[in-house]
């Protein structure tokens, strides 16, 4: 798809909550509001460069699914989204990105500094949001989710430029550092809604095979997509010596010199032959293996909201995982 394609499909899928999620944007801008003119001026830079929403909009899908009338979803969407926006400032510091969603980062714009101070505030922020909004159940499960994001991205640290992660370990690392934002998402919306544990469950369990389908596509982007589409360099990932599971997949079922190839790109997070490394990727199908597991987790999600009324909201749950897994065509 084009980049316009991509963003049109995704705001059809979400028409149904089109309303709720820019109720949720005006408190995130809102949120900005600083005496320092730095910090509105990087909180809007990240905050407009075009996000898919995609976690907000499950706080409120969710909650609207189980029948919600109220509006204390939108802050809490907010809340989410805030965090989610925190996460990429630290993430760019780490991963020494200068590319995000087509723009530059804010820290190649305004220092390393800058941006993790800036990410400190939106954190303060979201939190400032559950406190007056949510509840202390609520609570605990973003605070519990923001922990394992952390410890994802320092497991990711731990793994860098190294050939022998596992399928398993790496499934683990992006459970922690996406999926699980994506699943606290579902169990707040249907916290506001139901005590009933085995919805909340299964809400959640819709969240985090979502969040593990969409990060796999993500990784298979990194050496098939389009530039304009994703936003940053082909490769990128790959220079920051991650082994994500297209890599991993030839290192587990290649030759030899296909395995030291790779191997050493890896400990390199060596691009400037990314062109033989997806030539190596193609010739053991590791892309479609990728996005064959991929499909996997997004049937499991939409399996998980069988026990929920078969409403617009279920539908639109529904096509959110099929779009999370067909963004690679």
């Amino acid at each position: 798809m084009e980049p316009k394609q991509v963003k049109n499909a995704l705001s059809t899928i979400l028409a149904s909550v089109e309303s709720d999620l820019d109720g949720a944007s005006k408190m995130v801008e809102q949120s900005l509001a600083s005496h320092v003119h730095l910090i509105e001026q990087m909180g809007k830079h990240i905050v407009t460069s075009g996000g898919k929403r995609l976690r907000p909009a499950l706080v409120l899908l969710c909650a609207r699914a189980l029948g919600y009338e109220g509006d204390r979803h939108i802050p809490l969407a907010a809340a989410v989204e805030l965090i989610h926006t925190a996460t990429l400032l630290h993430d760019d510091v780490v991963d020494h990105s200068t590319l995000r969603r087509g723009r530059s980062t804010a820290n190649a714009l305004w220092g390393n500094e800058a941006s993790v101070l800036v990410g400190d505030f939106l954190y303060s922020r979201a939190f400032e949001l559950l406190v007056k909004y949510s509840s202390l159940e609520i609570m605990q499960v973003i605070s519990s989710a923001s922990n394992q994001i952390a410890e994802g991205e320092m497991m990711q640290l731990e793994q860098a430029h190294r050939t022998d992660t596992s399928e398993d370990l790496y499934l683990e690392i992006i459970r922690r550092k996406t999926a699980i934002l994506f699943s606290a998402s579902c169990r707040i919306g249907a916290m506001l809604v139901t005590d009933d544990e085995k919805i909340i469950d299964a809400m959640a369990d819709y969240g985090i095979n979502l969040g593990l389908a969409f990060q796999m596509i993500d990784d298979v982007l990194d050496f098939t997509g389009d530039k304009e589409i994703i936003g940053k360099n082909l490769g990128d990932d790959l220079a920051e010596g991650k082994a994500s599971l297209p890599l991993i997949h030839v290192l587990h079922q290649g030759t030899p010199e296909d395995v030291a190839f790779i191997g050493d790109a890896i400990r390199k997070g060596c691009v400037d032959q990314v062109d033989q490394i997806c030539d190596i990727i193609a010739k053991y199908d590791a892309v479609q293996y990728t996005v064959s597991l991929a499909q996997t987790k997004a049937s499991s999600a939409c399996e998980a909201i069988t026990v929920i009324p078969a409403t617009v909201w279920r539908h639109t749950l529904e096509q959110l995982s099929l779009f999370a897994v067909n963004r690679h065509y």
